[in-house]
């Protein structure tokens, strides 16, 4: 069982910058590929970022590639999702998740473990 715990989220401007951070207390934290997922009023939970065990592979969704940058510190079992330029369109509850996997994979879908979620809102 993997216990996750978002925090940062808060009410930005349009352009502004947040930073999400994701804990995962345990020793098996660098055996899982993390992701953070979002899902805004109405619509479907949708894939952000993945990074690999080792942090070294990343995959970015098209909407946010070039924003928001995914990383990992297996020492500190915590993976981080920085959101720069934001949008309004970026407004939802993002999530962590975690998956057991192979060696430098970056899943969009099949994720065992979530965390609850921490809102991120943009204002226009």
């Amino acid at each position: 069982q993997v216990q996750l715990v978002e925090s940062g989220g808060g009410l930005v401007q349009t352009g502004g910058s947040l930073a999400l951070s994701c804990a995962a207390p345990g020793d098996t934290f660098s055996n899982y590929a993390m992701g953070w997922f979002r899902q805004a009023p109405g619509k479907e939970r949708e894939f952000v970022a993945a990074v690999s065990r080792a942090g070294r592979v990343t995959h970015y969704a098209d909407s946010v590639k070039g924003r928001f940058t995914i990383s990992r510190d297996n020492a500190k079992n915590t993976v981080t999702l920085r959101l720069r330029g934001l949008k309004p369109e970026d407004t939802a509850v993002y999530f962590c998740a975690a998956v057991w996997t192979v060696t430098g994979a970056t899943p969009i879908q099949g994720y065992d473990y979530w965390g609850q979620g921490t809102q991120v809102s943009v204002s226009s």
